[in-house]
């Protein structure tokens, strides 16, 4: 199967394999939502069911939840976990002081939840996720639908006084209709283009009545993993301050992603 891997589906499944090397026994685990977490929950799924690998899963999404329990995870939801050891997760875009931005899935109020009740949290990615400024990649902020054109046209002002070169809000739509997050809600897209001060807009898009969260990731991950497309991995710890670079051999008999659905 990964002989026909594209490059980036390379990447994405080395830092994935990579990552669960952080994940040990009987810990209650995160799992994130997106292409690459998926292979993260593939590559998981194999440890339970092969090497007897025991952890609990809290998911992200319902289609993360999905695929834990088809692959052999015991799912539980957060309130039963209460904390977790560590979450593992993509990103959409990271910066050199690993601030993310993340939910281009439509999940990140979950995703956000979940790696702050978190000891750690490994982001995975393939190098091309690594910008020297967020905010090439749309910024989704999660609204209610109650009044949401008024919420937009109050952050579309809001983002007047904020360092970003766009001032563009969409809403994320599904087919002819708008996309609906788990919780039931609706998401915005901020085409920003770059985003100078994200400690600053962060704070400020969750003042505005209406935004329920935002997918700006500030001060939360520890680790981020990012894959290559010819198998190389860099681990880069932001607290260690530590790079460990390694190399992971691709098996044609290798099977994890039958079928995987992203």
């Amino acid at each position: 199967m990964t002989g026909e891997l594209s490059p980036i589906d390379k990447a994405k499944f080395v830092a994935a394999k990579r990552s669960v090397d952080y994940v040990e026994d009987g810990m209650r685990v995160g799992l994130g939502t997106g292409s690459t977490a998926a292979w993260m929950v593939r590559c998981l799924g194999e440890l339970v069911r092969e090497d007897g690998l025991k952890i609990r899963g809290v998911p992200t999404s319902t289609r993360t939840a999905e695929l834990a329990r088809d692959v052999g995870i015991d799912v539980v939801s957060l309130d039963e976990a209460k904390w977790l050891d560590i979450t593992i997760d993509g990103a959409d875009e990271f910066d050199g002081n690993l601030n993310l931005i993340k939910g281009g899935g439509g999940a990140l109020l979950q995703e956000k939840i979940v790696a702050t009740a978190s000891d750690q949290m490994v982001v995975i990615a393939d190098v091309g996720k690594e910008v020297e400024s967020l905010g090439s990649f749309p910024l989704p902020i999660e609204v209610i639908p109650f009044g949401w054109e008024t919420s937009k046209a109050l952050v579309e002002e809001m983002l007047i006084s904020m360092d970003v070169l766009g001032r563009d809000a969409t809403l994320r739509m599904n087919g002819d209709r708008p996309f609906i997050t788990d919780e039931g809600n609706y998401i915005l897209d901020l085409h920003l283009g770059r985003i100078g001060n994200p400690n600053q807009l962060s704070m400020v898009l969750n003042q505005v009545p209406g935004v329920v969260e935002n997918g700006l990731f500030i001060d939360i991950c520890d680790v981020v993993i990012l894959g290559y497309g010819d198998g190389r991995v860099e681990a880069r710890d932001i607290n260690e301050g530590t790079v460990e670079e390694d190399r992971l051999d691709f098996l044609e008999s290798e099977n994890l992603f039958t079928d995987l659905q992203d």
